[in-house]
């Protein structure tokens, strides 16, 4: 029951509106969502890659800074000729050395972040600043293995063991004037300060938050504006795309400088990445629920507005089964409702002119009863009248005409019978009822009329519709007996067929007979199921030709007439000793 009322059309079209703007909705904000994401992701991942790529550049400028501020030192003409002596195995002066002191501070005036340029004979002895300190002591041996290995490049070798706030590198000093043989070797020390690339960012979005650091090849950190010293150790632990520190994750961008071998890194934390992504999922979910609301009060307007016209008209036809059926006054916008409105107003127009004309049959049938109950007493009336003159001339001595009398009752009775009696009887009752015809008609013709029934007793069993050989004889006495001069003989026989299971019924006259024309339109009007005037015509015979169709659909033989001009007529029909059951009741107000 609560099921039943859920399920209405209201609820229907809300349902299903609601279904397909939440499946619009849902695909449409799930397929802007996916696109804008992956654009705005690829723009922060283009941002940070950028961003790397500025950073290194910087590094790069810087490296190449020193990288040409150490060649100039190494390519001095005081420089080279100094070590070219030293090679010669002739030490350099105090004033000689000092004066390579002045040419590095020239150096050293045009750059930045550079603590000290350090020169080295190849036997490791300092030659600039004025001290006795050797280079493997400054440095470890296998730098200084490496910067052989390179003849001549700088060697970037990282932090500086004594020093972590200090950056050396170191290059081997070749004599161009003697074919570019080891003349000594030339370290510079740089401030780490000087490697700080977070100013790099100062053209990127101030609301940015990526953090940059530099790690030598050792994984020491060089450089870096990252808040906490745990992010070297991320990027040297983690080898992936994403790290996290401090339990917060990072996209990791490295660049690896082939100069130097160092690493640049980048995080960027990944909420940054995604910020924008949070900000579309909002707008996404917020612009969804705004529109389903939207479309919920739509909806809900909509289906009113289908369904109320509806529920008008079905208000106005349940009101039918009080009795009253009357039209529905309201009117809708909506063509197709307007319209079913206006044939429920037409059916009930209709309706109402067909109750009142079954109102009025109603009435008439009550009035045919009382009609047909007040002719019921007719008969009886006439019955029990020819009774009593039955009797009376019973008294008096009148035989003949009491016989007549009794003879007139049982042809009314059998005639008048209650129109729910059974149309089928024997046809014992059927010669019974043509023989008190007969008798009447002998008594009005007098000596002009004799007659016989000749029919055995297994014929006079057979079943056969009511008054179906009554219209033949008062035909071979109208149209054969009557029309004769002299007296006329009727002959009635019921016999069996030649055909087993079947019975032949005839009736013969010695009247003049029917000639050729008449009896090819008597036989035309019983294929047609019409009457037709003159000798030999009646609707008599028709009706029995018809009786024979319907009542043995087909099963009898039909009306057969014989006549020869002259010599009489004969009319006769076969019939089932068997019938079947439902036979059609047949109106006998065409009988003649």
């Amino acid at each position: 029951m609560k099921l039943g009322r859920i399920n209405t059309l209201r609820n229907q079209i809300f349902t299903g509106f609601m279904l397909v703007m939440l499946i619009v909705l849902a695909t449409a904000g799930i397929f802007t969502y996916d696109r804008v994401s992956v654009l705005l992701r690829n723009s922060a991942e283009r941002h940070i890659q950028q961003t790397a790529i500025q950073a290194t550049g910087k590094l790069e400028a810087l490296l190449g800074q020193i990288d040409t501020l150490t060649t100039q030192v190494a390519t001095n003409v005081s420089v080279q000729r100094l070590l070219a002596r030293e090679t010669e195995g002739r030490r350099a002066s105090f004033e000689e050395r000092q004066s390579l002191q002045q040419v590095a501070g020239n150096y050293q005036a045009y750059a930045t972040g550079i603590r000290s340029l350090e020169l080295y004979t190849t036997d490791y002895r300092r030659l600039f600043p004025l001290d006795d300190a050797s280079l493997n002591s400054r440095v470890p041996a296998e730098w200084i293995a490496r910067a052989d290995q390179e003849q001549g490049r700088l060697v970037w070798l990282g932090l500086d063991p004594n020093d972590t706030d200090v950056v050396v590198a170191i290059r081997r000093v070749r004599l161009v004037e003697r074919s570019f043989s080891h003349g000594g070797y030339l370290t510079v020390r740089i401030d780490r300060s000087y490697f700080g690339l977070a100013d790099s960012s100062a053209d990127r979005d101030p609301s940015a938050r990526e953090s940059m650091m530099l790690l030598d090849e050792a994984g020491r950190t060089i450089s870096s504006d990252f808040p906490s010293a745990e992010g070297a150790e991320a990027i040297r632990n983690e080898t992936g795309r994403y790290v996290t520190v401090a339990g917060e994750k990072y996209i990791a961008v490295r660049e690896r400088s082939e100069t130097t071998g160092w690493t640049l890194a980048i995080l960027t934390p990944v909420d940054y990445t995604t910020e924008g992504i949070s900000v579309l999922r909002a707008a996404v979910i917020v612009s969804g629920a705004v529109g389903g609301l939207l479309f919920l009060i739509l909806a809900f307007i909509l289906s009113t507005m289908i369904t109320r016209p509806i529920l008008n008209l079905i208000k106005a036809m349940r009101g039918a089964r009080l009795g009253t059926l009357r039209p529905n006054p309201s009117t809708s916008s909506t063509v197709e409702i307007n319209e079913l409105n206006h044939t429920y107003n037409r059916m009930v127009a209709h309706l109402n002119e067909l109750i009142e004309v079954v109102y009025q049959k109603e009435i008439n049938q009550s009035r045919t009863e009382l009609k047909a109950l007040q002719a019921q007493i007719n008969p009886h009336f006439l019955f029990n009248t020819l009774e009593a003159f039955y009797w009376a001339l019973e008294d008096k001595g009148e035989e003949e005409l009491a016989r007549i009398v009794v003879a007139m009752s049982g042809l009314f009775r059998y005639v008048i019978g209650r129109p729910d009696e059974d149309e089928w009887v024997t046809l014992g009752d059927e010669l019974d009822h043509a023989e008190r015809y007969l008798q009447i008609m002998e008594m009005r013709m007098v000596d002009r009329l004799s007659w016989r029934i000749e029919a055995d007793e297994e014929s006079r069993r057979v079943p056969t519709p009511k008054l179906l050989i009554q219209p033949l004889v008062e035909n071979a006495i109208l149209h054969g007996v009557e029309q004769r001069v002299g007296p006329g003989t009727v002959i009635l026989r019921a016999c069996a067929s030649s055909r087993p299971g079947y019975t032949v019924v005839s009736v013969s006259d010695d009247g003049p007979g029917i000639d050729e024309a008449t009896l090819r339109s008597l036989r035309e009007a019983m294929e047609q199921g019409r009457s037709v005037s003159g000798r030999g015509a009646g609707v008599g015979i028709v009706n029995v030709q018809r009786r024979l169709q319907l009542y043995y659909e087909g099963r009898a033989s039909g009306l057969n007439i014989c006549s020869t001009e002259g010599q009489g007529a004969t009319f006769s029909f076969e019939i089932p000793n068997e019938t079947r059951g439902g036979m059609p009741h047949e109106d006998d107000s065409d009988r003649r």
